[in-house]
């Protein structure tokens, strides 16, 4: 471990960054649009889906009940750190004279772990955060406004570290295997023999696109950050000095591509308020519910009448 001073909590490891570079980094409204910007979107998401399932089978309920449970998550993650964010801006980063023992950086990484990914693997973030996440320690990240994972070369930070790594790779790639199957089934179904008389219910085409958009918007926001964190963990020799100082190259790296995997909360409740099916019904007007539409969904075999 790093020494420290030992008035400080465990999660302060050295940090060049002077007075003056606090003061020109630091923005405060900055911070404060960005998360007003994202809570509106998820707000705005949130009434949508209550308007959504009033009538709705009970197929799509549920499906509307996960993606419910994805908005009101990116809505609370967005909420409670954005909240430490701006406060951190506001003091510049003076972290240590706020929570020198520590207890906020280790509530703000707990938050950021299981915020960051729930939207990509929800049970399987809860488990590994129980599991980990009370034995090791989280420390303040450059500039000094968020915590993280120690993304140093002890064992326990890189098993961790290479942990969060392949939970959110598998997820991302589970996705990507699934949604590929259920569009070719989409696909199969809509160009068959048969496609004249029945065409796939407009909700499953809806439902389908959402699920798309969801998972590309994933892989483009967490996937660079994913890589990065392999990398940095990884790397011989360790990014991370003795003393618990990164370069400055990569800390400024981390926190552009945490900047990044931010924009996946922000993008998601727009993925279901544009893929709709009255906007979908737009683009592809011959895309319509009908009477002798055929659902995706197993059937059960009808029995004959007797005459």
């Amino acid at each position: 471990m790093w020494a420290n001073d030992s008035s400080l909590g465990p999660c302060f490891r050295p940090m060049n960054i002077t007075l003056e570079e606090r003061r020109l980094i630091a923005s405060p409204w900055f911070a404060a649009s960005f998360c007003l910007v994202g809570l509106a979107s998820n707000l705005l998401a949130l009434r949508v889906l209550a308007g959504a399932r009033q009538g709705s089978s009970q197929g799509r309920s549920s499906f509307l009940t996960f993606l419910c449970g994805l908005v009101l998550t990116d809505f609370m993650g967005l909420l409670i750190t954005g909240a430490i964010v701006v406060s951190q801006h506001a003091i510049l980063f003076d972290w240590h004279a706020v929570d020198p023992s520590c207890r906020l950086c280790r509530f703000m990484g707990v938050v950021m772990v299981f915020f960051g990914l729930c939207p990509l693997l929800l049970g399987a973030a809860m488990a590994a955060e129980r599991y980990l996440g009370i034995t090791r320690r989280y420390t303040v990240q450059y500039p000094g406004s968020w915590c993280f994972l120690t993304l140093g070369p002890e064992p326990g930070d890189v098993v961790f570290g290479l942990l969060f790594v392949l939970l959110g790779s598998f997820s991302v790639g589970l996705s990507f295997l699934l949604n590929t199957i259920s569009v070719a089934t989409l696909c199969h179904v809509y160009h068959g023999r048969e496609a004249a008389q029945q065409r796939p219910r407009d909700c499953e085409v809806e439902m389908m696109a959402q699920l798309l958009g969801i998972m590309v918007v994933a892989s483009v926001c967490w996937m660079p950050l994913l890589v990065f964190i392999a990398q940095t963990v990884l790397r011989s020799p360790p990014s991370m000095s003795p003393t618990g100082q990164l370069s400055r190259a990569t800390e400024k790296q981390l926190l552009i591509y945490l900047r990044v995997a931010t924009w996946n909360q922000i993008l998601d409740p727009w993925v279901y308020i544009l893929f709709r099916r009255a906007v979908i019904r737009r683009l592809h007007p011959g895309l319509s519910t009908r009477s002798r539409s055929l659902s995706l969904q197993p059937q059960l075999a009808r029995r004959p009448t007797m005459a």
